[in-house]
């Protein structure tokens, strides 16, 4: 496999867990753009966002997807709302296959209701929150992936085999197809 694989989707998805061990399967670094974030700053992405906002955490992670143009394949797993700059949905197609791991709303809040380290869901309503994101972000979700899985009912080690199987049969992308 030439290219990386990027997976995107919304916070509670599995992203990271299943990145850690695709990477680990296909013998491929894997990176976090939100650790990578935290790590440079050395504060938590709940921080960032306290002191820059929302914007800015977005700056700090488009120019995290930027640098990484270049650097090799990689397993990537992305903030859920990476999507939200055309920019970044550019890099991200440029960095490699696609995957969408869909949730629903209710295995999300069953995730990470509990998880003070998600600024964007310290609201009165996080039920409501997260079906406004995914009204606003799913859309874009869908377009962008080369792969959607739902992971509602899988183990991360069931997403992962889903995702190699369709590796194994893709093609290499070809970006003029796109």
């Amino acid at each position: 496999m030439k290219q990386g694989v990027i997976l995107i989707g919304p916070m509670g998805a599995g992203k990271s867990t299943v990145g850690r061990l695709l990477a680990a399967r296909l013998h491929l670094p894997f990176l976090d753009s939100d650790s990578i974030i935290v790590e440079r700053t050395g504060v938590s992405i709940p921080t960032i966002f306290e002191i820059e906002g929302e914007a800015g955490f977005r700056q700090r992670e488009s120019r995290v997807l930027t640098e990484l143009l270049g650097t090799g394949p990689m397993v990537l797993a992305t903030g859920g709302g990476v999507v939200l700059r055309p920019q970044n949905r550019q890099v991200l197609r440029e960095l490699g296959r696609i995957v969408f791991l869909n949730v629903s709303v209710d295995e999300q809040l069953r995730r990470v209701r509990q998880d003070p380290n998600r600024p964007l869901l310290q609201v009165e309503d996080p039920r409501a929150r997260l079906e406004a994101m995914q009204a606003e972000r799913g859309p874009i979700y869908r377009e962008l992936a080369d792969l959607i899985l739902k992971t509602d009912n899988l183990r991360a080690d069931q997403v992962v085999g889903q995702i190699f199987k369709y590796l194994k049969k893709a093609r290499p992308a070809c970006p003029e197809a796109r």
